[in-house]
């Protein structure tokens, strides 16, 4: 009952049963692999795991030829052999195996127990290399702790990439030691929008990440075979930054950090010291990230203070452009060719593509699917990121006591029958341009850990299965294994959506369904415990 669906997955006779007295041993190369299994297994059975040669009893991690993320997982009565094309292949392997043991094993306690692990061959690999999903700490700020609880999830379902989105027009959550005004002013907000069209909340919220804590995110993440894609917004969604410094904007009278939502008026000037500004930014941000990838931003820009701007009117006719989609090009142009020449390539969301593209960008596109079918028709590779089928701070039901409800509603059965290769792509040689998918999480209406647990889960089990296995579909054969990967997420604490719906703390003063006498919210709040403790 593995999620995601392995490739090829066979039952065998007998049982392993793993033990404190298990073994377990490596190619010297897995040896970080080795060590996060032995952290696993061994707060469950009492053991340590220690290095033995094979043999009965021992579970062994080696290296074949095989493609890079593959493995091959053999469990038989007398021992467990896991061999991968490198590392990354081995970790995912030790996921499968994980996932063989009962789910109270994930509760990784219970000192000196044995588990029956059921004898199953398994061959596995991934369709996409690019198994992503997006984690906006701007609108809403995450602790670190927080993230790293996110890391581990996604391990869990075999996912390989974390976009960061770290700056908006409602805070900026990353250390740039050259600008401290950055987070000193622009990572708190004096209040917040209820809901998309809600009343005011009166409380401030903010925070950041110094630059150590993000270097132990990307570490951490690495350990996991995780890469981590920082996303810098510009020009759009800038606000924040322009608080900070104003001479970063186009107006004359000083900004507040943005405290509503949807797509904010105010962006960056075109001015050369406010692209050498970020251009330093950048600089800082490099050495945190060593992913090959880094998102610039480029969404919604609207371009009424470019038209009203002098500098700007004066930049287009400069540079002989026809109108501002082809200055907002040009602008993203400047980065293109700054990370290019530091081995890195640029990530934006599909608005690059207006006004004309710069020649290595990738497309995250998210606007449906027609910004991904022009972008690798163009010859430029693709993130699939489609608002209409990953979105995960959109509703998932009808009901009227869905919290915050906003957007289409996107079910589990509706994630799982997304397809990253466009079917206008289907059978042309573009689709090689598709590099995979990542779901967003979208924090404007999510604003704790907690609630992103509710909106997230089961549906990225649902999106893992479409990055990682076949393009077939069996929602039925998919059901029966959710059913028992649920269990597991219950014993590492998430607070995934039930099909009975939201959970009582989901929802906020003024929003449907949130009971508002205190003995009523106790009362609602026990049966939800009780039903947890006794699920049906």
């Amino acid at each position: 009952m593995i999620v995601p669906k392995p490739t090829r997955y066979a039952a065998g006779p007998g049982r392993f049963i793993l033990d404190r007295s298990t073994a377990l041993t490596a190619d010297p190369a897995l040896g970080e692999v080795a060590a996060w299994l032995r952290g696993e297994l061994g707060p469950v059975t009492g053991g340590e795991l220690l290095p033995a040669a094979p043999g009965p009893g021992t579970i062994t991690l080696g290296l074949d030829d095989l493609p890079p993320e593959a493995y091959r997982l053999t469990v038989a009565p007398d021992g467990i052999a896991l061999d991968a094309g490198s590392p990354a292949g081995a970790f995912y392997g030790a996921q499968t195996l994980r996932q063989l043991m009962p789910p109270a094993a994930f509760r990784r306690a219970g000192g000196a127990g044995a588990l029956e692990l059921p004898a199953v061959h398994v061959e596995d690999w991934p369709r996409f290399g690019w198994r992503g999903a997006i984690l906006d700490v701007a609108r809403h700020f995450m602790t670190k702790t927080d993230v790293l609880r996110f890391i581990d999830l996604m391990a869990l379902h075999k996912l390989n990439v974390l976009h960061l989105h770290l700056t908006d027009d409602q805070g900026w959550r990353i250390e740039i030691k050259r600008y401290p005004r950055l987070t000193e002013i622009g990572s708190w907000r004096e209040e917040s929008q209820v809901g998309w069209m809600g009343e005011m909340d009166g409380r401030p919220h903010g925070g950041h990440y110094t630059q150590d804590d993000i270097r132990e995110i990307v570490a951490y993440a690495a350990r996991r075979y995780i890469t981590v894609v920082p996303e810098i917004d510009l020009p759009g969604h800038t606000q924040s930054a322009i608080a900070a410094y104003p001479e970063l904007g186009n107006l004359d009278t000083p900004l507040k950090v943005g405290t509503t939502w949807g797509v904010g008026v105010n962006v960056l000037n075109v001015e050369d010291a406010t692209i050498d500004f970020f251009k330093n930014v950048f600089d800082e941000v490099l050495e945190l990230f060593p992913s090959q990838y880094v998102c610039v931003g480029g969404d919604e820009c609207p371009k009424d203070q470019w038209r009203t701007s002098p500098s700007a009117r004066r930049r287009v006719a400069e540079l002989g452009l026809r109108d501002e989609d082809e200055l907002q090009s040009w602008f993203i142009h400047q980065f293109d060719e700054y990370l290019a020449e530091r081995g890195r390539r640029l990530v934006g969301w599909d608005e690059i593509l207006e006004g004309g593209l710069a020649p290595g960008a990738v497309v995250a596109a998210w606007r449906a699917d027609l910004g991904a079918v022009a972008a690798a028709r163009a010859g430029h590779d693709v993130i699939n990121c489609s608002n209409t089928a990953v979105y995960f701070d959109y509703r998932q039901s009808q009901r009227e006591d869905e919290p915050v409800p906003f957007g289409t509603v996107l079910t589990v059965e509706d994630v799982y029958a997304f397809e990253p290769v466009p079917a206008d792509l289907r059978g042309d040689p573009a689709a090689e341009h598709v590099l995979g998918a990542q779901c967003g999480i979208w924090t404007e209406l999510i604003d704790s850990s907690r609630h992103v647990d509710y909106m997230a889960f089961p549906r990225l089990a649902a999106f893992a299965e479409t990055v990682w296995s076949g393009p077939e579909r069996d929602l039925a054969d998919f059901r029966r294994r959710l059913a028992a990967h649920l269990p597991r997420l219950e014993a590492i604490g998430v607070e995934y959506r039930r099909d009975s719906g939201p959970m009582p703390w989901q929802t906020r003063p003024g929003v449907p369904g949130r009971p508002e006498d205190p003995l009523e919210w106790q009362a609602t709040l026990d049966a939800w415990t009780a039903n947890l403790r006794n699920p049906r």
